[in-house]
């Protein structure tokens, strides 16, 4: 991935995190993006991997939005 569509996938999954950020409790902000990331790599829409990474979230890291 070049620079800067990487950059520009970092910017959308901050935007994402900040509205799972506002009603989850505190956890480690690189396992959400990690996971939001890795959807968005392999073709889901933005809200699809919001949805993938808040059930990583809850399936493997017990933290519930």
């Amino acid at each position: 991935m070049e620079t800067a569509a990487l950059s520009q996938l970092l910017l959308e999954t901050a935007v994402h995190h900040g509205e799972y950020e506002a009603v989850a409790p505190p956890h480690n902000w690189w396992d959400w993006y990690a996971a939001y990331m890795d959807a968005r790599r392999q073709g889901d829409h933005p809200a699809q991997a919001a949805t993938a990474a808040g059930r990583y979230m809850a399936d493997v890291k017990h933290v519930v939005a």
